[in-house]
């Protein structure tokens, strides 16, 4: 085996998100790598279709949550699935919603949608995995939140979204101090990724925005299976002397 080879070795490892985009696609990358993974969304009819993708796929389990809801059943949820799989040696945790909103327009319930789906389930999350037993005891174990290179650039409608990223950078840092050395806690700030959220938020944009828009990506608008490398590569041992930061992976939109 190749020292640089990535192999989860039936490790369990919890994503949110899963049953499409980045989610689905780095928890594919995972069970790849021999991870056994909890799918975790709010659809279940598509976890269960994300799963027949899998390698192994019976050796996955899934749980339908509404993380804009029940982000605070969180900590159960990991207590229970601890009890049925057995304790996790890590999360990524990438469910999210877009938002191109105005600040006129701005509102209560979705400002709340989107802090309780980024922020609030990221810290409910990282409160469930320091529960006795819910997390490898005897190894080191990661945390890895999705981040977008908006918690650091301007963009007009994006300030609900971009507060949101923000808290995750700011909550990343004050965790990796918290949680060092057993439990590593770091970020992916990505740029524009062509997912369906991607498709959806660029549907009512000019051809001529959007190109623009990806000239700005020196590389390109990236995949979701570029994002799946860099969060397994975080989530590995490969990764043991890195917390408490974001690796930027964006195409060079931040240049």
């Amino acid at each position: 085996m190749s020292r640089f080879q990535i192999d989860f070795k039936n490790k369990w490892i919890l994503v949110t998100g899963a049953s499409s985009g980045i989610g689905f696609a780095t928890a594919k990358l995972l069970s790849e790598c021999n991870a056994r993974v909890v799918a975790i969304s709010r659809q279940e009819e598509k976890l269960k279709t994300a799963i027949t993708h899998f390698k192994n796929p019976e050796q996955h389990r899934h749980y339908a949550v509404d993380l804009a809801i029940d982000y605070e059943t969180l900590p159960a949820l990991l207590k229970k699935v601890a009890l049925e799989c057995g304790p996790l040696s890590g999360i990524f945790h990438c469910a999210g919603i877009e938002s191109i909103r105005p600040i006129q327009i701005l509102s209560n319930k979705s400002l709340d949608e989107m802090l309780n789906i980024t922020l609030k389930s990221a810290l409910f999350l990282a409160k469930g995995f320091c529960q006795k037993g819910v997390s490898v005891a005897d190894e080191q174990t990661s945390m890895v939140f999705m981040s977008s290179v908006a918690a650091v650039t301007g963009q007009k409608g994006m300030s609900v979204y971009s507060a949101a990223r923000a808290g995750l950078e700011g909550v990343v840092r004050s965790l990796a101090t918290e949680l060092a050395p057993r439990i590593r806690v770091n970020a992916v700030m990505a740029g524009a990724i062509e997912t369906p959220m991607h498709t959806r938020l660029t549907a009512n944009l000019p051809e001529e925005s959007i190109n623009d828009y990806r000239a700005k990506h020196l590389l390109g608008f990236g995949t979701p299976e570029d994002v799946a490398n860099a969060s397994v590569f975080l989530l590995s041992d490969l990764a043991k002397w890195i917390t408490g930061t974001s690796m930027v992976v964006d195409g060079g939109y931040i240049c």
